[in-house]
């Protein structure tokens, strides 16, 4: 998809105050640290749309960012991350709240795209989360992230176990680099694909 324009539409506290359901809604989750943030900037062509920090955790709202490109309009929703974010246990609950309020009850959510960094291999939330969807009939991808932080050999032999390690086929797992925007045109594809 080619962006025309993206900007964020709202940030909010909870699912009740987001606007109406309209345009079909990407998901993105994971890890504090994954990459969330430049990954969003990296996929609508902006360097601050989604806001950085070198603080994990940072992301506590749903923050919705309205595209338009191609004739078409869609919502890409930055969900908090969750893992290792210096936190309290009562605030991690209320992220996990709010994030499964959210995908379990937005009629308008087309996709959930679960990001993992390529150095890291997939806790236990991964696996129950991409469990969590499919029970639900969720549509999910797995975005590899970070791939520039390898060399070539080395990021092959990663991405193979990762794949084995999620248990998906290679066509639900797309790598990608915010910083070279390699894998870029993949995710676009596959988003457009849950999009007909």
């Amino acid at each position: 998809m080619k962006v025309h324009t993206a900007e964020i539409e709202i940030s909010a506290a909870k699912v009740a105050d987001l606007p109406p359901p309209g345009p079909p809604e990407i998901a993105f989750l994971g890890r504090s640290n994954v990459g969330k943030s430049s990954l969003l900037n990296r996929l609508v062509g902006r360097k601050r749309l989604a806001r950085t920090s070198s603080t994990p955790g940072k992301t506590r709202l749903l923050h919705v960012y309205r595209v338009e490109g191609d004739g078409r309009s869609l919502r890409l929703v930055d969900l908090p991350g969750y893992g290792w974010a210096k936190v309290s246990k009562a605030e991690r609950r209320r992220w996990r709240g709010l994030v499964e309020s959210y995908l379990g009850t937005r009629g308008s959510l087309h996709l959930a795209i679960l990001l993992q960094d390529l150095r890291r291999d997939p806790s236990e939330d991964e696996h129950e989360l991409l469990e969590w969807l499919a029970q639900r009939g969720i549509p999910a991808l797995v975005v590899i992230t970070k791939t520039d932080k390898l060399k070539p050999m080395r990021r092959k032999e990663r991405l193979r176990v990762l794949r084995d390690a999620l248990g998906l086929p290679a066509a639900q797992v797309i790598a990608t680099s915010a910083q070279t925007g390699d894998g870029i045109p993949d995710l676009w594809r596959a988003i457009a694909g849950t999009l007909v």
